[in-house]
């Protein structure tokens, strides 16, 4: 925290395990303000302080020095981050930077301590060893001076469930079945689905330790209260019995802008396209629901090419959701997978520093080796542009029609054939 000085400011980092609680609780405040939340409880206390302690959190925050105006307790500024999973592609996971609760008070805005927080971290992310960093936003144009890029997409999507939603006739019959299941007995099995999802979906990030009290339905993070009464369970059983797939939804009250009945999914996780399909006519199959909604669905999703009415499906937003920052050229590129042999200098910039240089990719088999060198680039990027083609979200054809990559067309094709491919990343875990 010696790096971290600013005039009329104390910055602290906090220990979730034994830090003052005074000022964990202050801190905790902070985020409640910075987000336009309703002021925190002790059951919300509770549980944000389960998350801190189980996912090892570090809590960093800056304090106005101590004067009759200014609180003792909450800080102005707050940022929290923790080391966890992200599956990379391929088989391949690395421990990846997760980054939160990064707020400012009106107070203190324009002033460099968002900068001086992050800068900070991710610089001992890199001395640690983490090759990556990763976050959700709410403002898109922060964090690309800081190298994250937008790395995944999500689609919002409401579904015309009456007599629209039929299958077309060659969508086999699911030799599964579903049953409803309260959430808190349900979690397990959620739990470990998710676990497998994790391990094959290219983007998926470990979820902290909060999706449990949430999906199992144990805190109303709505409400602010221990015990959410509306969400319900449902579980897809293949025809072993074995769960493969599964839905947390809500109809208490819901209802869309032009009235109807709504039934929305807070969370829907399938091993199977079976198992997805299965569970999409369960919800439309729910009494006195007119329309299904999902904040999460996939930009690519079976659904609509299911159904012999594809127009019951309404995409109502296209959202960014995970952010990607390389922290370390060598171990990130070479942990994802490459699509066809070749070999490209990329030059980096990076503010920063942590990725700026030239880097000579080599391809073959599969597999990349990626060393620095004194060689001319051959492609040149910034560091965000690299964190955006990082999980293949987007390909590098559209980025350097949009003036991010720059290069002879001979180059840029070669790295394109190199890097574009395979499953489009999906990430449902935001935090």
């Amino acid at each position: 925290m010696s790096a971290l000085e600013h005039p009329g400011l104390v910055f602290r980092s906090l220990d979730p395990l034994d830090g003052d609680e005074a000022l964990l609780k202050g801190w905790y405040e902070a985020t409640r303000r910075g987000f336009h939340q309703s002021r925190g409880n002790d059951d919300g206390i509770e549980v944000w302080r389960d998350h801190t302690r189980s996912d090892s959190v570090t809590l960093l925050g800056a304090w106005a020095e101590s004067s009759e105006f200014s609180s003792a307790t909450i800080p102005v500024a707050t940022f929290s981050s923790w080391t966890s999973p992200v599956n990379v592609g391929g088989g391949a996971s690395l421990p990846t930077l997760l980054i939160s609760d990064v707020t400012v008070s009106p107070t203190h805005r324009r002033q460099g301590l968002l900068r001086k927080l992050m800068t900070v971290s991710l610089a001992d992310a890199v001395a640690a060893g983490v090759p990556l960093a990763a976050l959700t936003v709410s403002e898109g144009s922060i964090y690309g001076r800081f190298g994250f890029g937008t790395a995944t997409h999500l689609r919002q999507v409401e579904v015309d469930v009456t007599a629209k939603f039929r299958y077309r006739p060659e969508v086999p019959e699911d030799d599964g079945s579903v049953t409803l299941v309260e959430p808190a007995d349900a979690w397990k099995t959620v739990a470990e689905i998710y676990g497998t999802f994790q391990e094959r979906t290219r983007g998926s990030v470990t979820r902290p330790q909060f999706y449990e009290p949430w999906l199992s339905s144990a805190y109303d993070f709505g409400g602010d209260s221990k015990g959410e009464s509306k969400q319900r369970a449902v579980l897809h059983l293949d025809a072993s019995g074995t769960p493969d797939g599964y839905a947390i939804y809500k109809t208490a009250d819901e209802r869309n802008d032009a009235g109807l009945r709504m039934a929305r999914v807070v969370d829907l996780v399938a091993l199977t396209p079976a198992a997805y399909l299965r569970l999409w006519r369960f919800l439309a199959d729910i009494d006195l629901v007119e329309r299904v909604g999902w904040h999460r669905a996939p930009v690519h999703d079976p659904l609509y090419w299911a159904l012999a009415e594809p127009f019951a499906v309404k995409s109502a937003e296209l959202d960014d959701m995970l952010w990607m920052r390389v922290l370390d050229v060598p171990a990130s590129l070479q942990a994802r997978p490459w699509y066809a042999t070749g070999e490209v200098v990329i030059g980096v910039d990076d503010p920063l520093g942590h990725a700026a240089g030239a880097w000579r990719v080599a391809v073959r088999d599969g597999v990349a080796e990626v060393t620095p060198t004194d060689a001319a680039p051959t492609v040149e990027l910034s560091a965000d542009t690299l964190g955006a083609l990082y999980l293949g979200g987007v390909d590098v054809r559209t980025l350097a029609a949009a003036g991010r990559i720059t290069g002879s067309p001979e180059a840029i094709e070669t790295w394109a054939a190199m890097a574009d491919g395979g499953p489009l990343p999906y990430c449902i875990t935001g935090f």
